[in-house]
């Protein structure tokens, strides 16, 4: 009897959990849409081309004052929203923490972004702040939002199943940009035919990827459920909580290593990210067609990519599975060093290399990291992870940048960013993974 009540039990526990990971992976489908469709591809240009709509005659437009160029508004607004994020994230985390209601944090971050999102509809004519102040608040809730799902997967999938379950999650997410991004590009290209000027073409899409968030975060918000607090304290009041959070991890040094190696290769994906397109543009002479095309692309390999690198990681554990990851960002930037000017086939089969690594490197540097994470602390932990992957990301694109003012070449821009893959694979190789999961108070699956 006692038996088959602890059986029944077990079988009734598991079927819970595969309910929340199947409302978790939910999550990536309903908020990638937002940085596919609106930060990679549209919002960009067109909050630029309403910033110079306002601009004086020295093309300057003046947010509270402040003399700022119309080109450089986007730029600063993004950086801004990423202050935001940084200042909400560890106070966000360690409430959750503390109080183990994760799902309401949950709900005001992603509908808080959902609607300035959304609200970018009515982004027209000259109405720059407008703008501005919508992208500060939709990106900064997505940091908020993503830190607190990342924080969820300790709880939802045991040690041996984490690598499997977060690279579904990021193919979801994959998934769903490509999916929203095709029609996007469908209506846009075909405006015409809909009855809409090209504004109010990207206007619809921007405000589509709005609903898009809010509609399906319905689905993790049914299905994923709070749990208790493991951990009673206070929270530090203001900027406090972020120091009180790194205090704390410093007493988990092996924890910190990972986040070190992290912070440097996952700052050489992101600037590959955000620079692949001016290098296309700029060096190879590539049209907005083909880079548009090149995004779909990445999108579409990455599911595929995410998913055969969570397999590769069940054989040979995650570490060594980044590692060869890092190996093949090293290789695939190397070939796109002697890419042919003119030649978008080539530059094709760089975006395929990339999407192939992409997503499976961040997949599982996600449930790599959630072993390292003491218990009761995931939401306060996974805020630091959070900012490694959106605020601390400057130093690659800074680096890109001197590299081309000093020597006039692309070519040699592109390739300086090897030293982030190079420094951030010796950095992980001598992370002791065992080690350091032991060190955070967590059972070490047979394959790590």
């Amino acid at each position: 009897m006692g038996t088959g009540t602890v059986r029944a039990q077990t079988a009734e526990e598991a079927a819970g959990l595969r309910r929340e990971q199947r409302g978790w992976y939910f999550y990536d489908w309903a908020c990638s849409v937002y940085s596919t469709s609106v930060l990679t591809v549209f919002l960009g240009p067109y909050l630029t081309s309403v910033a110079e709509k306002a601009a004086d005659a020295d093309a300057y437009v003046h947010p509270l004052g402040v003399p700022v160029r119309a080109g450089s508004f986007f730029a600063y607004s993004v950086s801004l929203s990423v202050v935001v994020a940084v200042m909400l994230m560890p106070l966000v985390g360690a409430a959750a923490d503390r109080t183990g209601r994760k799902k309401p944090l949950l709900a005001a971050a992603a509908y808080t972004g959902a609607a300035a999102t959304t609200g970018l509809f009515f982004l027209d004519g000259d109405r720059y702040l407008l703008g501005g102040l919508l992208l500060v608040v939709a990106n900064a809730a997505q940091s908020v939002g993503m830190m607190l799902y990342n924080s969820y997967l300790p709880q939802i999938a045991p040690p041996e199943e984490r690598d499997a379950i977060s690279s579904r999650g990021w193919a979801f997410g994959y998934a769903a940009g490509s999916l929203v991004l095709v029609a996007n590009l469908v209506l846009y290209s075909a405006h015409d035919s809909f009855g809409l000027s090209a504004t109010a073409a990207v206007r619809v899409c921007l405000a589509s990827a709005g609903l898009w968030w809010g509609a399906f975060t319905l689905v993790p918000l049914r299905r994923l459920r709070d749990r208790h607090a493991r951990v009673e304290r206070a929270t530090a009041p203001g900027p406090r909580q972020l120091v009180a959070t790194v205090r704390d991890m410093r007493r988990h040094p092996l924890t910190l290593a990972f986040l070190l190696a992290y912070l440097v290769y996952n700052d050489g994906i992101q600037t590959v990210i955000s620079q692949a397109s001016v290098y296309g543009s700029e060096e190879l002479g590539l049209g907005q067609t083909t880079l548009i095309g090149a995004v779909l692309l990445v999108q579409v390999l990455a599911v595929a990519g995410a998913l055969a690198m969570g397999r590769l990681a069940r054989t040979y554990g995650a570490k060594r599975t980044i590692l060869g990851s890092l190996v093949a960002w090293t290789v695939t930037l190397g070939a796109g060093y002697f890419l042919p000017a003119g030649a978008p086939v080539w530059f094709f089969v760089l975006a395929a290399g990339i999407g192939l690594v992409l997503g499976g490197s961040q997949a599982l540097s996600r449930s790599l990291f959630s072993h390292l994470v003491p218990p009761g602390k995931e939401a306060e932990y996974f805020s630091a992870y959070e900012m490694s992957d959106r605020g601390m990301s400057w130093l690659g694109p800074l680096l890109f940048g001197v590299t081309y003012q000093l020597t006039g070449s692309y070519r040699s821009a592109i390739i300086s960013l090897v030293a982030f893959f190079v420094i951030g694979f010796a950095l992980l190789a001598r992370v002791p993974v065992r080690r350091a999961i032991e060190a955070a108070g967590n059972p070490v699956p047979d394959r790590i």
